[in-house]
């Protein structure tokens, strides 16, 4: 484009060379200037989008490591938890997530089988609170578990407070397992089933008499 300028005006000087080329780099930056703003605001719109948008590996639930159903069943069947056995209790599960790690958490730390804690586990409203009971009563004893602390954490409203309330006792009273599950579950049961306290009865409304000043009277003459 130098050249054949250079040559076209060559008579003429090189002035007029010169503002030509200025000209054509004046356009050439005012073309830049109207893509830039064209463009930046698709750009800017873009990024936010694809910051604000959450992945499709992070939001689908039917990805192997978000199915809870799926990651239920892996768990159970790893414990030694039969296949039909495990396919009911994850189906009819709430939160089958909760319930095979309420299994799993129980039979690495004590000595209860599977099989004998998918049961409660899965009738437990917090199977987390029911293994934590479970374990922390468990552990606790020195003796051979006793299967009852299944039961017992079950029957509890609150597992948790339960199993504090029997490591405690133990802890400084010579009672036997079963002996302290007794006494903690029948302060439990006696809260729970506290009457609450009747309302005081409301007397009736007496009738209101009609007023003595005010007799209505009905018109018995026949219309003829």
């Amino acid at each position: 484009m130098l050249f054949g300028c250079l040559s076209k005006f060559k008579g003429f000087g090189s002035v007029g060379c010169e503002t030509k080329i200025l000209s054509m780099r004046r356009f050439d930056f005012k073309l830049f200037k109207i893509t830039a703003k064209l463009t930046l605001p698709a750009l800017a719109i873009t990024s936010i989008f694809g910051i604000s948008l959450p992945s499709n590996a992070i939001s689908n639930p039917f990805r192997r490591n978000q199915n809870e159903y799926r990651l239920c069943a892996a768990r159970l069947l790893s414990v030694g938890i039969p296949a039909e056995s495990a396919g009911n209790a994850c189906a009819a599960a709430l939160r089958p997530k909760e319930v095979s790690s309420c299994v799993g958490k129980i039979q690495r730390r004590t000595q209860i089988p599977a099989t004998d804690s998918l049961p409660f586990c899965g009738q437990a409203r917090r199977p987390n609170d029911l293994a934590t009971c479970v374990v922390g009563i468990g552990t606790k004893s020195a003796e051979t578990v006793n299967p009852a602390i299944l039961s017992y954490c079950n029957r509890s409203l609150l597992p948790v407070k339960f199993a504090q309330c029997v490591v405690g006792l133990r802890s400084e009273i010579d009672f036997s397992p079963t002996q302290a599950m007794e006494n903690c579950i029948s302060a439990s049961d006696r809260i729970s089933n506290v009457v609450p306290l009747s309302t005081p009865a409301v007397p009736p409304v007496p009738p209101v008499p009609p007023s003595e000043g005010f007799s209505p009277t009905f018109e018995t003459t026949p219309i003829r």
